[in-house]
């Protein structure tokens, strides 16, 4: 567990705090003592432990700003009080107004707040200067243990997600994937103005596969498609299993021409070699596959995009199967083109 601390203070400051934080090895420790700085590094490298010094400018905006925002009020602020007229009225008016000051401090966003030992005095004992040391440490415990949990919850919130976002049977993405995915990509398409398309895929005549072997063996035969396409595709190139036998794939900074061989390809190697089941047992199938490129008037999610590509399959089926029909073969037949827009 890689631990960072920022120190919110003076170096004169981090002069006060234990050994054991100014000289870490276990840990990281960056100080910063400019506040727009601090958001800054906050905002770009977020610390799990942030130690505050009261009398420095900003302290208690660093606290507010920190807790105001929904993705970093995980990190353990502590806010360490050092400002001598405090210290002084704490001497003064005693341990009511000393709690109406801590109450204070946590409402506006510190997760603790520690008194530190007032530099006008000098002659501390060994056992005060301890006492103090032993209560910021303790803190840090408190805030280590915090940020512990913290990550221990984004990662198992990593891995549901990628559970829910896995197809459980042949454990490429599932259609909530790409409902997430396609339109992330075209955004990124037209943002760097690079081609994009995607191919829909079905695997033909799958239901005679269930119909004469069981649907065990056609569970198996979308698990070795799969593999099959996943080891024959671009590392640009993602696959998805849109539904029941049939499969997305997106194709990243890629032409429809480029769309096409790619598809050809995939048509070829489906085809040309038969699926071991089993050691006894062997099965060919073919794929129709349909292509389709982005257009600058598609939507955003990628509806029309996908329904141009499904067309394109319907008629790879209804014109034979097990072959590719491209988004440009369908410009030169009018009732086609009318109903994909």
């Amino acid at each position: 567990m890689n631990i960072s601390l920022l120190v919110f203070g003076s170096h004169k400051f981090i002069s006060t705090l234990p050994d054991q934080i100014r000289y870490a090895t276990a840990f990281s420790v960056e100080v910063i003592g400019d506040l727009d700085r601090a958001i800054s590094y906050i905002q770009a490298s977020p610390p799990d432990i942030i130690f505050i010094q009261a009398s420095r400018d900003g302290s208690m905006d660093l606290c507010s700003w920190l807790k105001d925002q929904p993705k970093l009020s995980w990190i353990y602020c502590i806010l360490l009080e050092d400002r001598c007229q405090q210290i002084t009225d704490r001497d003064q008016y005693g341990w009511e107004w000393e709690l109406e000051m801590t109450s204070s401090a946590l409402k506006q966003g510190a997760d603790a707040y520690i008194w530190q030992l007032p530099e006008s005095k000098t002659d501390y004992t060994l056992a005060e200067v301890t006492a103090n040391h032993r209560l910021i440490l303790a803190q840090l415990t408190v805030g280590l243990r915090k940020a512990k949990k913290y990550r221990d919850l984004i990662r198992t919130n990593d891995l549901l997600s990628a559970i829910a976002l896995a197809d459980s049977l042949t454990e490429i993405n599932n259609r909530r994937a790409l409902e997430w995915d396609l339109p992330r990509q075209i955004k990124k398409a037209r943002e760097q103005t690079l081609p994009f398309s995607l191919i829909i895929l079905d695997v033909d005549y799958f239901k005679k596969v269930n119909d004469t072997y069981g649907h065990l063996v056609g569970d198996r035969l979308l698990q070795l498609l799969c593999v099959r396409l996943k080891h024959n595709l671009r590392f640009q190139d993602t696959p998805f299993r849109y539904g029941g036998e049939e499969f997305v794939i997106l194709l990243g900074n890629t032409t429809g021409e480029e769309a096409l061989i790619v598809a050809k390809r995939l048509n070829r190697i489906v085809s040309e070699q038969p699926f071991a089941i089993n050691n006894h047992q062997t099965i060919n199938v073919t794929i129709s596959l349909g292509t389709a490129s982005l257009q600058s008037d598609d939507d955003e999610q990628g509806i029309s995009l996908l329904h141009r590509a499904d067309q394109c399959l319907l008629e790879a089926k209804s014109t034979g199967r097990n072959k590719v029909i491209s988004s440009y073969d369908l410009s030169d037949m009018p009732y086609l083109k009318a109903a994909s827009s």
